[in-house]
């Protein structure tokens, strides 16, 4: 099992697999590495090198108590990309992991080709007078609230619901798709992913405003985790090189559920 220490002393797993353009994916909450099978398997066959993590206190990762943020998720990412002497990089990040991926950009633009930021947070996602459209703060307390009660069955709940937009309309629920969730959420800490909420309510403003290397924004309009209305127009606008592609009806889990045409937009933006 490959894996790398941090300065303060956490072990942080990670795939590796192929050769080529090195293209770096960094998961949502509370999921793992494995989220992104699509997607690596996807662009190994097409001739790029794919690197996922598992964020510490996810997945296969240590589960320490102490740097679960933002902050310490970013600077052990940068510990992956210079252990592997990563260069020329395309970073891919959804949901949580575009927080990741904006402020790892910003900090760390040397090895950095490109961004791709999926169903993204930034610049922020709560409600306020300058963000109407944002969650209320009951939503981040009922998510707390999930994880303090009976984690596992909240770990069904999300996944059977709004993740993958499966409580709406027309929808047809897949139950290997929820399983995979729930097992990759449930193999990871509960401190960690309590934790998690906190970078939610952070603002990426000043990360967004430094980034210059091409930055696609991709969005589903039917996303309830990240309503498209509180993040995505102002995404695109703080971005000195960014561009918008959104979806339809689509929902957060969009690059599980449409892998079959998101990978290939993706691909079209990195060969652009």
């Amino acid at each position: 099992m490959s894996t790398i220490t941090t300065t303060d002393g956490v072990s942080i797993f990670y795939k590796d697999w192929g050769s080529g353009q090195p293209i770096v994916f960094s998961h949502g909450w509370p999921l793992s590495a494995d989220d992104w099978d699509a997607q690596m398997m996807f662009f190994l066959q097409h001739g790029y090198r794919v690197i996922a993590h598992d964020r510490r206190g996810h997945g296969r990762s240590e589960q320490p108590s102490t740097g679960n943020d933002m902050d310490h998720w970013v600077e052990d990412l940068a510990a992956l990309t210079e252990h592997l002497d990563l260069r020329d990089a395309i970073h891919i990040g959804h949901s949580t992991g575009c927080g990741e991926v904006a402020r790892y950009v910003a900090r760390h633009p040397a090895r950095v080709a490109k961004a791709v930021l999926v169903a993204s947070l930034t610049p922020n996602m709560y409600r306020s007078e300058d963000n109407p459209s944002g969650q209320a703060p009951k939503w981040f307390e009922d998510i707390r609230a999930g994880m303090l009660g009976n984690r596992s069955e909240f770990y069904r709940f999300v996944p059977e619901n709004p993740f993958y937009g499966y409580n709406l309309e027309g929808a047809k629920p897949s139950e290997a798709i929820i399983a995979n969730w729930w097992r990759q959420g449930m193999a990871g800490g509960a401190l960690a992913h309590y934790a998690t909420v906190d970078s939610w309510l952070e603002d990426y403003t000043e990360d967004l405003k430094k980034i210059t290397v091409p930055v696609l924004v991709m969005h589903g309009e039917a996303d309830q985790i990240v309503p498209f209305a509180s993040t995505v127009p102002r995404a695109v606008n703080l971005l000195k090189n960014g561009s918008l592609k959104t979806y339809p009806g689509y929902p957060h889990g969009m690059l599980t559920t449409h892998a079959d045409v998101l990978n290939p937009d993706l691909l079209a933006f990195i060969r652009s």
